[in-house]
């Protein structure tokens, strides 16, 4: 066992090693650049089920179709964006303002990724960080070493394709806590995705930092919507890969009217069980949460798993479990996020009510986050893009694939999705490649800028 001066020296010889690489890479141009960015990205859209097998084989959660997928359009989606973009040198004017936009790098980042997303996480940082000239290090979740070591040793490839500079992109091996903080009080700024205690740390350490939040999205079904199609785009959302992506439904809110019609659309997709049952119910309480706590042996298993674990049996082709809460807030845990295929279901009177039940379980948990609605009344859409405190409220789509953005909405394509000050975070927007540059501003002299007078200023 590596002893803590032994392990600071490492990540020491990491960072050094990083700075040096990124020296030399921050003179090569927007194209070379944009080559080795989009062969990353296109690696991983290549080999997306090899990726997400390993995935499984080394972390045990998730399943391989929605993992594959996610793969795939991660990285179609983060390159479509990033793609044409400038990045480097000069990246815009401002000719009637004087002024002249000029990008450089931060220097190296550090990437903290979690065990839920081993594969879209670290590619997302490395595009992003390669986009800007930055170097990167990679610290994984314990659990998820071996496919990171094995993504980093594939981008690594693709770097030396490319001529760039070896020690580019690097990954922690053997990590530890003491590892990865630091990691994060050497580098020059940090990308944490993962638990609570890891985002604070991150903040601080003393230098710049992204963190993340926990999700908790709660979803408003509206009056006169088709409630099939919500049902069927939150059975797709909120089950995809196990529920493992925290910008999941976690809470359905729908009309008191329709309840059991809406209970009814979703057990029609053949692959819902639903349950009002209240011992039943109480069975998964207590599995999932203890002291209050999500249960993290539930995390990300298959939803007859999960019913198994209760003492229920359920059929395995069921995607998703379907709870009848007591209440919103604290009235029920069930109103927590689970980060398995488990949500739960209440009744509303009012639209205003059903914001109030919305917000009360953001309070619980997942404050700053997102939240979702399937409405056609735009009044109400924007009553709830004002009321909640989110960062992202999703509009008529499957939040988990859309919150981090997809080609049917302008969220910008990540898998790091601020919170804002509610969430204690230092973004309330989707991480993009701008957040990881520094940009210098030349101003110059607009000779045709009259002075005002200070009548015209102060009154």
């Amino acid at each position: 066992m590596t002893t803590v001066n032994e392990q600071h020296s490492q990540i020491s010889e990491m960072v050094l090693n990083a700075h040096n690489a990124q020296q030399l890479f921050e003179t090569f141009s927007q194209d070379k650049v944009d080559s080795i960015v989009c062969a990353i990205g296109k690696y991983v859209y290549d080999h997306a089920e090899l990726l997400g097998q390993m995935c499984i084989d080394e972390t045990g959660i998730g399943n391989l179709p929605d993992k594959t997928q996610k793969s795939r359009s991660k990285s179609t989606t983060i390159w479509a964006n990033l793609k044409d973009k400038k990045s480097r040198g000069i990246i815009g004017e401002d000719v009637e303002k004087g002024l002249i936009f000029v990008a450089k790098p931060i220097g190296v980042v550090a990437a903290i990724t979690p065990i839920t997303n081993p594969v879209v996480t670290p590619m997302c940082n490395t595009m992003f960080a390669l986009k800007c000239g930055n170097a990167i290090i990679i610290a994984p979740h314990p659990k998820a070493q071996q496919v990171a070591t094995y993504l980093c040793d594939a981008f690594m490839n693709i770097v030396r394709e490319h001529n760039g500079p070896e020690n580019l992109i690097q990954v922690v091996k053997n990590g530890s806590v003491e590892m990865s903080q630091e990691l994060m009080r050497t580098a020059d700024v940090i990308i944490a995705t993962g638990g609570k205690a890891m985002v604070e740390a991150a903040y601080s350490s003393g230098k710049p930092a992204f963190g993340v939040g926990p999700g908790n999205v709660p979803v408003i079904v509206d009056r006169q919507v088709n409630l099939e199609e919500a049902a069927a785009k939150i059975l797709l959302s909120a089950a995809f890969d196990n529920s493992l992506i925290c910008s999941h439904e976690q809470c359905v809110l729908v009309p008191e009217e329709s309840y059991e019609a809406m209970v009814a659309a979703f057990i029609n997709t053949g692959k819902v069980w639903y349950s009002a049952d209240e011992d039943s119910i109480d069975a998964f309480r207590k599995l999932l949460f203890h002291d209050g706590k999500l249960n993290p042996k539930m995390v990300g298993l298959s939803a007859w798993q999960v019913a198994e674990s209760a003492g229920i049996s359920i059929p395995e082709t069921t995607r998703l479990i379907l709870l009848k809460a007591k209440g919103a807030g604290v009235a029920d845990i069930l109103c927590k996020e689970k980060l398995c295929p488990v949500i739960c279901i209440l009744p509303y009177g009012s639209f205003e009510q059903a914001l109030d039940m919305a917000q009360a379980n953001l309070e619980v948990e997942g404050k700053g986050h997102s939240a979702a609605i399937h409405s056609d009344n735009e009044d109400h859409i924007r009553a709830a893009g004002v009321r909640l405190s989110v960062s992202r409220l999703v509009v008529n789509q499957p939040s988990a694939t859309s919150a981090g953005g997809s080609f049917s909405n302008s969220f910008s394509p990540t898998t790091t999705l601020g919170c804002g000050s509610w969430g204690n975070n230092s973004i309330s927007e989707n991480l993009n490649y701008t957040h990881l540059m520094n940009v210098s501003r030349i101003g110059k002299v607009i000779a045709s800028k009259a002075p005002k007078s200070l009548d015209d200023i102060w009154n």
